[in-house]
């Protein structure tokens, strides 16, 4: 069971995990041993509450399929149980990141004083920048 908030929980049915072999170059298990965990999640399918599936399925992440089948592959760690745990946590923060309201983000406008400070600034700049050039006879 995965927990994602204090009402929201995710049973084990809903999360299919496969265990595959790692990519990349390895050492000695490296083509012996199923080490990375391919894990999916059905968004239509679950248990989720409505507002869930469709802030998920409303986001433009190449991990959600068009059908909205949530793909997941963890393979940073080199046991199965750790590359398991990765794939479980990155799961549930997507789905807690879906959740989240951004803040609205009203327009402002400078203020005088800093309009001032920064056409002092350029004036000095401007001022040091025209002593380099040659002086003229």
């Amino acid at each position: 069971m995965l927990v994602i908030s204090n009402t929201v929980t995710l049973s084990d049915w809903e999360i299919q995990l496969t265990a595959i072999r790692a990519q990349g170059s390895g050492g000695q298990n490296v083509n012996k041993v199923s080490s990375a965990i391919h894990l999916q999640f059905d968004i239509p399918r679950s248990t989720l509450p409505d507002v869930y599936k469709q802030r998920l399925l409303a986001l433009s992440d190449s991990r959600i399929s068009k059908e909205g089948v949530i793909t997941i592959k963890a393979q940073q760690y080199r046991t199965q149980e750790q590359n398991r745990e990765d794939a479980l946590t990155r799961l549930a923060d997507l789905i807690r990141s879906a959740i989240v309201v951004q803040k609205k983000r009203r327009p402002t406008k400078p203020t005088r004083a800093s309009k001032e400070r920064r056409l002092k600034a350029k004036g000095i700049k401007a001022s040091t920048k025209a002593l380099r050039g040659k002086p003229s006879f």
